[in-house]
């Protein structure tokens, strides 16, 4: 059975969809933003493994590059070894979840989050970490979450949530931040020398936002 909701981010509609692809995964959703698309999956291994003092996690991003429409070309025609940035997102992704999962639980968790469209305005990161969380949310893996991730940006003076690729480009500050309802648990970014009343002002706002992103992958769970 399928199950959709949406929600207005930012002036643009993101859509979380699961029970239409990838249904044998323990959780998979179907996420979009604008133009973007990524579909993550998360799968457990059958057998725990006793004694494990950490969790066996694996988070591996993909950006295809049918994603865009284009194809490998030149010396290298097949897509090789993880890029710098899909080994930079996996980490993105890892950091915030890996400690909501329960050392006891013993198993092989596998989060796969793949781009398979992106329009190449909204950029597939921050959608990852949402559907990636929201994957797990949803599945029958112990999981203290939800989490979620947001990017904010100051253009001329002006604090924007989830930018563009061209308003990142004009931005003076750019920070990833990712949490729970509880509280921030990462930051990541940087800045030309902006206030400290202006950075807290920015987490202020992407923590009101991902209170609100936790609340909607509820919804769909």
């Amino acid at each position: 059975m399928v199950q959709k909701i949406s929600c207005q981010i930012a002036g643009k509609e993101l859509t979380l969809e699961t029970g239409r692809i990838a249904r044998q995964a323990n959780g998979a959703i179907l996420a979009q933003y604008g133009g973007s698309v990524v579909l993550a999956t998360v799968c457990a291994s059958a057998n725990s493994i006793e004694g494990l003092d950490y969790v066996p996690l694996t988070v591996d991003y993909n950006e295809k590059y049918y994603a865009a429409g284009k194809i490998p070309g030149g010396f290298i025609k097949r897509e090789s070894r993880p890029k710098d940035k899909e080994i930079l997102v996996s980490r993105l992704i890892d950091r915030p979840m890996r400690p909501l999962f329960d050392k006891a639980f013993g198993r092989e968790i596998q989060v796969i989050p793949t781009t398979i469209s992106t329009d190449q305005v909204n950029p597939p990161d921050i959608l990852s970490i949402i559907a990636s969380s929201a994957a797990v949310h949803i599945s029958d893996i112990p999981f203290n979450g939800p989490i979620a991730g947001v990017r904010i940006c100051q253009v001329s003076g002006e604090l924007i949530v989830n930018p563009s690729y061209e308003e990142i480009e004009k931005s003076t500050m750019e920070i990833v931040v990712a949490g729970t309802r509880e509280g921030i648990t990462m930051v990541e970014g940087g800045a030309v020398e902006v206030s400290e009343d202006l950075m807290v002002e920015a987490l202020e706002k992407a923590h009101a936002m991902i209170i609100e992103l936790c609340s909607f992958q509820e919804k769909l769970r």
